[in-house]
């Protein structure tokens, strides 16, 4: 089961939004309030930045989206442990009966052949199996990443900022960063109130739908 795993970390968001920036036009910016705690004007531009340790820890969508990747290759898991342990006994049996002379030529040479068959299905529910967790994985983070792109963008129709960038623990391409130019907090509690709404409104049509 070495190849039935998923990186269920910061890396998975990193990904999809190391050095997001948004380059506005420069009239637009000339409309914005330029004097704000989280904001810095400079002949470069305005940049903010998040903080993803902060934003992977306190997103709810994305904590919950986690867990149930990880039940999910947890089920997996389990699936290819019964199959092991079923082959594992069978192939004991075998080897007992053979030893101790009670099977026909006939009879071990179809064990074996079954055996066989068993490995090779193994094999192949294993890389089925890690195919299905990858292409969930695969999804979710294009999922993850349209939130956030979506997300950023109306933030920013209020901001104006030219750059937002993140930064990481794990991977960090800001060696120096002023506090005041985090925007975490603000990203995390707009975000976290849009999936509540969310959910809020699935909830209304499943009772609707009466499911």
């Amino acid at each position: 089961m070495k190849n039935l795993s998923v990186i269920l970390s910061a890396l998975a968001l990193i990904g999809v939004i190391v050095l997001f920036g948004m380059q506005m036009s420069g009239s637009d910016n000339k409309e914005k309030e330029t004097t704000t705690t989280k904001e810095e004007s400079t002949s470069s531009g305005k940049i903010a930045y998040i903080n993803i340790d902060s934003l992977e820890a306190n997103y709810e969508y994305l904590k919950e989206k986690q867990k149930e990747l990880e039940a999910r290759q947890e089920s997996m898991a389990n699936e290819l442990k019964r199959s092991q342990q079923k082959f594992q006994e069978d192939y004991v049996a075998v080897q007992r009966k053979a030893q101790a002379g009670t099977l026909t030529q006939a009879e071990y040479e179809a064990a074996e052949k079954r055996l066989r068959q068993m490995s090779q299905s193994l094999e192949s529910s294993e890389a089925r199996l890690t195919k299905e967790l990858m292409k969930e994985q695969e999804e979710f983070n294009k999922d993850l990443k349209k939130r956030l792109d979506d997300y950023l963008s109306d933030y920013n129709e209020d901001k104006g900022y030219d750059f937002i960038l993140s930064y990481s623990s794990l991977i960090n391409n800001i060696l120096l960063a002023d506090s005041a130019l985090e925007i975490t907090e603000d990203i995390i509690k707009g975000m976290n109130e849009e999936y509540a709404k969310e959910n809020k409104e699935k909830a209304k049509k499943d009772k609707k739908e009466g499911k």
